[in-house]
């Protein structure tokens, strides 16, 4: 009795990973088919907004099968799965003014930008402005605690980007991808619940644009000249 029941259990035991493997690919199954659908209505719609690109790039329908295909694992890979997303890149395409078919990774981007003003921030191009704004009337203002921010998530975002702007020399480009990046992070910190911390003074954090070698190389250049002023002193002094 004991060794059935002992059997029964290894059985079961052993069972155990590939049940949760097959409902692990069904649940995968499931958000594919999700996504396939949302695809469907997507494609839809653009050719509504881009009309050209059906007589186009869209001609064939093994093309098109083959875009849809690109766009589904580029979804799921971005985890756009849901319809307000959609909603949201919908937006920005017909805001566009663009006459071409928008890439996956472009049409990803507008679904993500309006994730933020959900959770109270700026978009790319706003949070941008914001820095500029900050770097000319900052001078206004006897700290940048009391810069008149909108939100302590402003404060943090906008300081951090001027910051590093001036530390690295950052072109607009350049700029404009660090304002990305730190909307996507603000906006994970927000989403997990986390407080952002109000207004309060900051340590300037001091940036070395060079790798270990070049900066190894550049204090061996400084130690030289400092010898060589040295020498030059003790020569003057014996003049």
């Amino acid at each position: 009795m004991n060794n059935s029941f002992s059997a029964t259990n290894n059985r079961d035991s052993s069972a155990r990973p590939y049940v949760a493997g097959c409902a692990s690919r069904a649940a995968e199954r499931g958000v594919h088919k999700a996504v396939e659908q949302l695809v469907d209505v997507l494609f839809s719609n653009l050719r509504q907004l881009f009309p050209a690109s059906v007589s186009t790039a869209l001609k064939d329908p093994c093309d098109e099968a083959a875009a849809k295909r690109q766009w589904i694992a580029a979804f799921v890979e971005n985890g756009i799965t849901s319809k307000q997303q959609l909603s949201a890149g919908m937006k920005r395409a017909r805001a566009s003014g663009s006459p071409f078919w928008p890439s996956p990774g472009e049409f990803i981007q507008w679904c993500k930008q309006d994730d933020y003003s959900a959770v109270g921030l700026p978009d790319e191009d706003k949070l941008y402005d914001m820095v500029m704004k900050y770097c000319a009337r900052r001078g206004l203002y006897e700290t940048p605690e009391k810069y008149p921010w909108k939100t302590n998530a402003d404060y943090w975002m906008v300081t951090g980007l001027y910051s590093t702007m001036r530390a690295q020399g950052l072109t607009e480009q350049e700029l404009r991808v660090k304002c990305r990046g730190e909307l996507r992070e603000m906006a994970a910190r927000i989403q997990s619940g986390e407080l952002i911390p109000p207004p309060r003074p900051q340590v300037e954090k001091l940036y070395v644009p060079a790798s270990t070698e070049r900066a190894l190389v550049y204090i061996g250049h400084l130690k030289t000249l400092l010898k060589a002023k040295g020498a030059k002193h003790k020569g003057d002094h014996l003049i």
